[in-house]
């Protein structure tokens, strides 16, 4: 592991300096050397005196001693304060977004010279590119410094972040101007679903942003149509979103398009477009012996057939839901395997006949679903804390570990817990252990952890996955997510498909959430906020930590289930189930047993809603808003409603200058005078087109929407900013203070440096001129006659 193995090596203080041997096991040698000399020089034969013997065998000793000194690898490491010259390099970055901001390069690079400090101006972001991470990069230096003017709005290339690590390595500091925004700017988006069922209703939201939206000149108006028609119109005060619900009777593309006015810079954003593939429903087969409400409610939605038992065809279904029907009822389980494993999707709704009621304990129908029967509550399971003590962390250690204690608290004793600590590489802290043996051993490890040194979440991840000596377990990754997320993310995705998820915990004062939530889904773990720990207790409660609620608890707030939904109903029973490894838990009861929980199975999709009512019936979960929780179990489990469609074409929407995909399916390769197609498999052609202008356009009679640049739609200075400073060692300057730009440059010019220097070269030199002076010395004793032996030995 990383930052766990400490080289052995030989160190003595001597005032200012350090001395010390690289390799001292070369030492071991000596003896056997001085062994050998003595034998060849004091008791080989000759005819040369006692005193000559010695004299040579103490030169050869000499001799011996600085080589074998020299293979040692002697160094000293003196700290020394050298002076450089100093120097400033603004980075300003030019981009669109930076319009909003003080325009304060100019200025500031006047006044700095001003002080007598030259000062160089790059340029790293321009137009629609704000490359800032690859600007900031290109532009470090060894135990350099740069000055970075710019929002950090970084729409493309290297992560600040990753900068940031990059300054670390070269001992870089990277230092920001503090900038306020002067001109008023408001951007519109709009979020929902990419495709619906004709004649059923939709929600979508719409969120108006940006800058200078307070109380002076900050009333927006927006206004929103729906294939031109006018869907909503309302002033919003600031910053806020607004929801809608729409219901779209025709199949084909549909047009949603937001506009928002009002005091402004720009243009360009004030409008966005959103298409909406309005389709068939989808046909849905309900299988019951019983009669519930929840075939009307799925009537509703979708074309539902029904049936008491799982036919021989399912050809023409997109999905199965199965309600509270025995194992030995449910009809043609091979069928059904092969449905879902096709891509297919199956939901299993229980009740008093069905999972450990119905007999599905050992049954073909029980290896397809995410739960498993009997004792629901968590078992043992090796775990392993990985906590972040990175630069970025510092500010908020102390809240770090609280965080951390309490994620403790929450694991039952029968849990096996370790702890590693990460900076830009992992340090082990505690074994694995015994949770109710050494859980205040684990507590004071915990507290005394201290912070420093730039961020690498993927080091953190390999130090765990070490830790864990390739067994199956569970990380715990507690950080701010102040990292890039491409190594991280791939170092995750290689742990879920060993067996090991990662749980990713949102721990101090400003948090990279979308980072923590695509790290934690590329394992098939789980995102919770620093506030949502106690659902831990959900996963590794055991008996001696129980789960305690109120009604039904959302466990996974980000999966495509439970996203957007809001609980509020409490059904009175639940079936005895417990979630299999590798399922998502996404719902609890209040006393922590699952009630839904889905998962991959082939290449189909199953969920199980294990929650009823006292009648058998789902109870309050089909009224509103806990309908929505069912809606979206179904809608998950049929996926794709065109997939069974031939003849078609899908495009997603996109901005200026980044690319979307045109996908057909058909029997023969489609043509178009726009895009050239590719099979990518059996029935499957696509290509890619990147759009130039903003609007509606349509490929293949299929309409996409193409928005405004990603320049356009983030204002202001990015939180991200005082995390590279913090990280890097840098300052945070306001625009009037050239002064004390050019007071740190003069101070980072100047820096106490521990500077080491090797001595093999000298303890070398030295042998060779006492060898080579001894064999001079005995040769002049022959030429003056001192001696009768050609050796110079008398």
């Amino acid at each position: 592991m990383e930052g766990l193995v400490v080289a052995f090596q030989t160190e003595v203080t001597l005032g200012d300096a350090v001395v010390g041997l690289e390799r001292p096991l070369a030492l071991v040698a000596l003896p056997v050397v001085l062994a050998a000399l003595w034998w060849l020089v004091m008791r080989g034969e000759g005819t040369a005196s006692t005193r000559s013997r010695r004299l040579v065998f103490a030169s050869r000793v000499l001799v011996a001693v600085l080589l074998v000194t020299a293979a040692a690898g002697p160094f000293t490491v003196v700290t020394r304060e050298t002076t450089g010259d100093p120097r400033v390099t603004l980075l300003a970055d030019r981009s669109e977004s930076m319009q909003v901001n003080q325009n304060v390069t100019e200025r500031l690079a006047t006044n700095i010279e001003e002080e007598g400090v030259p000062v160089t101006v790059a340029t790293i972001g321009d137009g629609t590119q704000s490359r800032i991470g690859d600007g900031v990069a290109a532009n470090l230096r060894e135990n350099g410094s740069v000055v970075l003017v710019s929002d950090g709005q970084v729409t493309d290339g290297r992560s600040l972040g990753s900068a940031a690590d990059l300054a670390t390595s070269l001992n870089a500091t990277v230092s920001t101007v503090d900038l306020d925004t002067d001109e008023p700017e408001r951007y519109v988006t709009v979020s929902g679903p990419a495709k619906a069922a004709a004649g059923v209703e939709s929600t979508f939201l719409v969120r108006v942003d940006g800058t200078e939206l307070g109380a002076d000149g900050g009333i927006s108006q927006l206004t929103v149509t729906a294939d031109g028609e006018e869907v909503l119109s309302r002033e919003v005060n600031g910053s806020g979103s607004v929801d809608f619900s729409y219901t779209f009777d025709s199949v084909g593309s549909h047009r949603i398009t937001a506009n928002v006015s009002g005091p402004d810079t720009f243009e360009q954003n004030n409008v966005y477009r959103k298409t909406v593939r309005v389709v068939q429903r989808p046909k849905v087969l309900y299988v019951s012996r019983g009669r519930y409400p929840l075939q009307d409610y799925l009537s509703s939605l979708y074309d539902v057939e029904r049936a008491q038992s799982v036919p021989e065809d399912l050809d023409e279904y997109y999905a199965v839901v199965l309600q509270d029907t025995r194992a030995q009822d449910v009809g043609n389980v091979d069928t059904l395997q092969r449905f879902v494993i096709d891509g297919n999707g199956l939901v299993v709704v229980g009740g008093d006949n069905s999972f450990e009621n119905g007999g599905y304990e050992g049954s073909s129908v029980a290896s397809m679903l995410p739960v498993t029967f009997g004792e629901a509550s968590a078992g043992s399971a090796t775990v392993v804390l990985a906590i972040d003590i990175s630069g970025s962390a510092e500010s908020g250690m102390r809240l770090q570990k609280s965080i951390a204690l309490d994620a403790l608290d929450q694991l039952g004793d029968e849990n096996t817990v370790g702890i590693v600590a990460f900076n830009y590489q992992a340090y082990s802290v505690a074994e694995p252990q015994s949770l109710a043996e050494n859980r205040g051993f684990l507590e004071d490890r915990i507290r005394r952890l201290e912070s420093g040194g730039a961020t690498s979440i993927s080091s953190g991840l390999r130090g765990a996955e070490e830790m864990l000596g390739g067994e199956q377990g569970t990380v715990i990754l507690l950080s701010d997510g102040q990292d890039s997320v491409g190594e991280a993310a791939t170092v995750a995705n290689q742990l879920g498909s060993r067996g090991t998820r990662v749980i990713t915990v949102g721990a101090g004062r400003s948090i990279d959430e979308r980072t923590l939530q695509r790290i934690a889904s590329q394992s098939g773990g789980t995102y919770f906020r620093a506030t949502e720990t106690d659902r831990l207790r959900l996963f590794f409660g055991g008996s001696s930590r129980q789960f305690e609620g109120e009604g039904l608890t959302i466990v996974d707030p980000n999966s495509f289930i439970t996203s957007g939904v809001t609980l509020e109903s409490n059904p009175s029973a639940a079936n005895d189930v417990a979630i299999r490894r590798g399922a998502d838990f996404l719902v609890a009861t209040g006393d922590g047993t699952p009630a839904v929980a889905s998962w991959r199975y082939g290449l189909g999709r199953v969920a199980t809603v294990t929650a009823y009512g006292s009648d058998g019936t789902l109870d309050g979960l089909l009224q509103q808003p806990d309908s929505l929780l069912v809606t979206k179990t179904v809608n998950y489990a049929i996926g794709d409603p065109e997939r069974k469609t031939e003849g078609v074409a899908d495009v997603t929407d996109t901005r200026v200058g980044e690319s979307t995909t045109v996908t057909f399916r058909g029997t023969t390769r489609p043509e178009s005078d726009e895009v050239e197609f590719r099979q990518t498999s059996t029935g499957v052609y696509q290509a890619t087109l990147t759009p130039t202008e903003a609007g509606y356009d349509d490929v293949l009679d299929a309409t996409y929407a193409v928005n405004y640049p990603r320049e356009y739609g983030a204002f202001g200075q990015a939180a991200e900013l005082r995390s590279v400073v913090q990280t890097t060692g840098g300052r945070q300057f306001e625009p009037n203070e050239a002064a004390a730009i050019v007071e740190f440059a003069r101070q980072e010019s100047t820096r106490v440096r521990e500077l080491e220097q090797s001595w093999t070269w000298l303890a070398i030199l030295l042998a060779l001129v006492l060898y080579f002076s001894e064999v001079v010395l005995r040769r002049l004793q022959v030429y003056r006659g001192r001696s009768r032996s050609e050796s110079g030995l008398t």
